[in-house]
């Protein structure tokens, strides 16, 4: 997933910055709500993680402007406060979860993933692909019995197929999961993970529409199914 992280703190952005890119996100990290305003206006972020005490305002009057203008990206409030009263205002105000710091980095890991998956339409952490068996809380396959194993930026790109099975996503779009803003972007990367893709879980799961995109194949789209 594309994050953008919101943290004015050094040494917490630090951590949870390399937990999200260790877990195989692209994470952007600001420390300030005007600097998250230009973010949101230029990039289709799939998660934000967001402080409620910034140095220029209040995390929750940034998380009520963007519901307000339509933006339903998911969010996870991060901070110091935890009141209940506070917490029942985040929540209001239209965040996804709300975690108190200090927090275990593992659970953030298992709340980012819980979010995920409730956008995606599928609550269930157990699908069947096609031979593929799939745990996206656990990020492991087993194809036809047999283990397969994915770099963390292989999944991520497997897991945008994932989220929307029907969907066709251009070149752009999978670079988006993969490069932070401040990123070179080489030109030939989705291609080299869309072969890896197809060599470890076979030629026919990721079709290729040419000068568009990629998309699951339709026939294997038609046996998605959660167990």
């Amino acid at each position: 997933m594309r994050i953008l992280l919101v943290e004015d703190d050094t040494i917490l952005g630090m951590a949870v910055r390399d937990q999200i890119v260790s877990d195989g996100h692209t994470v952007d990290w600001v420390k300030r709500l005007d600097d998250a305003s230009d973010c949101v206006r230029t990039i289709a972020y799939e998660l934000v993680l967001l402080d409620l005490m910034l140095p220029d305002g209040r995390g929750i009057d940034f998380l009520k402007a963007r519901r307000q203008s339509g933006d339903v990206t998911p969010a996870i409030i991060l901070t110091a406060l935890d009141q209940i009263s506070e917490r029942i205002a985040g929540l209001n105000a239209g965040a996804d979860d709300y975690l108190v710091k200090p927090f275990n980095l593992s659970e953030l890991t298992a709340r980012i993933s819980a979010v995920a998956r409730r956008y995606s339409g599928s609550p269930n952490p157990h699908v069947k692909l096609g031979e593929l068996i799939i745990d996206t809380a656990a990020r492991s396959i087993h194809r036809a019995g047999r283990a397969v194993t994915l770099t963390a930026r292989e999944w991520s790109v497997f897991e945008a197929f994932l989220q929307r099975p029907r969907a066709l996503l251009s070149k752009a779009q999978l670079e988006e999961r993969l490069y932070s803003f401040d990123a070179e972007v080489e030109s030939n990367t989705i291609e080299v993970y869309i072969g890896r893709l197809r060599k470890k879980l076979g030629h026919e799961f990721i079709e290729t529409v040419r000068g568009m995109g990629y998309r699951l194949a339709e026939q294997i789209v038609g046996t998605k199914d959660g167990i």
